[in-house]
Parts: structure tokens; sequence; C-alpha cells
């Protein structure tokens, strides 16, 4: 866990916290399983991952993450730091679609149907 946030996860925490935004709740660095997450909500299972220049090379280890994250039940988005930098009206507005969708259902095999 990182003490200081880096410029882009400042700016959208500013957006996001003490249920600012589409009155939905949000953490910042909560951990889930062996990871931590960059922002989540429990209500919708929503998770946000701001990915800088240290995930370049990281595709596995992050497609790995997501798939476990989407086997506890939550959505997971990425948005690159220069989506937030260059145009953070654009990334609410995709969180708030992801928010505002339908959530999938779990079949009786616990895999997801879309």
């Amino acid at each position: 866990m990182r003490k200081q946030p880096t410029e882009p996860e400042l700016r959208l925490w500013l957006a996001l916290r003490a249920k600012r935004f589409e009155a939905t709740k949000f953490r910042r660095q909560k951990v889930i399983g062996p990871y931590i997450t960059d922002f989540s909500s429990r209500t919708p299972p929503l998770v946000i991952e701001l990915d800088g220049d240290t995930h370049a090379g990281q595709e596995h280890y992050d497609a790995q993450r997501t798939a476990y994250l989407e086997a506890q039940g939550y959505q997971v988005i990425r948005f690159n730091n220069s989506d937030v930098m260059e145009n953070l009206e654009h990334v609410l507005d995709r969180i708030a679609a992801c928010l505002h969708a339908p959530l999938p259902t779990l079949s009786p095999e616990g895999e997801r149907a879309q």
C-alpha cells in the first residue's frame, strides 16, 4: 500500500470519495483476497484500476488479477493514468455507466452468465 497517491489517483479519488459520485461508497486501496485494488465499491461490486507506466509488460498479471476479482463477483474496469489526467469527465461517465448496468448473474455452476 502506498501512503502517497499518484496525481491521477488523487484526482479520481477527489471525485469518488465520501459518496460524492452517484451516491456510491468507494474505498481506496481495498484489500480483496491477495490483491490491493485502487478503488472499489461493494454495492454495486465494482473495482476501478488505474494503470500507469509500471503496468507495461504486466498484461498477464493484470489478466489474472482481473479474473480473480471477477470470480469474487466484482466488475473490473481499467483506465490509464493519462485517461484521468486528460479526460476525467469521460472516465466518470464510464464509471457511472458501470454503476447503473445490470449485474451479471451466477449460473448454478458458479460461472458468470453475460
